[in-house]
Parts: structure tokens; sequence; C-alpha cells
């Protein structure tokens, strides 16, 4: 067991770097696939959204896409979208931005990954990114997986 005065410079070290843990978890925690929603903006053709995606998996993924389900104020479906993050090798993090055409930022409230059409990578099995996926959200809008 840590002695306290073991843990107090590890506090006072995160106190004066808050940082330090965000970047820690950059790549995805191991053995996890996060997603995360970290901004959305008006375009000229409709909304973009930022994502950042962090592959904690051994594995690299050559080829990696979620289908997201938009949902409005009252909890409709706006739209379905199936987002291509193209690869995610493995350890890393990635920031993919997707333009969706003829969608108001404002009406989208919530997102949702519904599916993983696709999820390839040598040694990766068809469903791994749907079975440690991990969601999150930096913006107002709340991201499910």
């Amino acid at each position: 067991m840590m002695k306290f005065d073991r843990l107090l410079p590890l506090a006072l070290f995160a106190a004066v770097y808050p940082g330090t843990a965000a970047l820690a978890q950059d790549a995805g925690t191991p053995g996890n696939l996060t997603v995360e929603i970290n901004d959305l903006a008006s375009s000229d053709k409709g909304c973009k959204l930022t994502f950042v995606a962090g592959n904690g998996l051994p594995q690299s993924l050559s080829k990696v896409s979620f289908e997201f389900v938009l949902f409005d104020e009252k909890g409709l479906v706006e739209r379905m979208a199936v987002l291509d993050f193209r690869d995610l090798p493995a350890g890393k993090t990635k920031v993919r931005q997707f333009d969706l055409s003829g969608t108001k930022c404002e009406a989208v409230k919530s997102l949702l990954i519904n599916d993983a059409p696709v999820c390839d990578g040598e040694g990766v099995a068809k469903d791994a990114c749907m079975k440690v996926l991990k969601t999150g959200s930096r913006s107002s809008v709340e991201l499910k997986g």
C-alpha cells in the first residue's frame, strides 16, 4: 500500500499539470477503441463534426467506419450516416472531420454509434470495434455507443 507521503507529490504534479492525464489517454485506454465528439461547427454545406478517435488495441485498424444516428431535441432521429474513419494505427490518436450537408448543428442534440459496419485489421474480429468501444464528448452534444 502506498504511503501518503508518496501520493502527495503525485497529487501536486496533477494539480500543477492538469493536462497530463488527458494526454496520457490520447491513444485510447489500453484494450479499447475510443471515439469522442470534440466539436460541431456550422459550415457552408451544413454541420461539420470533429471527432477524436484513439486506438488502444494491440492491432492496427486498416479501415473502420461507424454508423451514426443523430437525434434532435425531441429525441427523434434527425438522420443516419455511415462515417469512414479510415485507418487507426495501434496506440495512436487521430482527428477526423465530417461535413454533413443539409444538417444544422443546432438540430443535433445527441449522437449514437449504432454499429461499426467496417472493422478491418490483421487479427481483428469483425465485431471487435463495437465490443471495445468507449465514447465521450467534449461538446454540448452527448455521444453514446
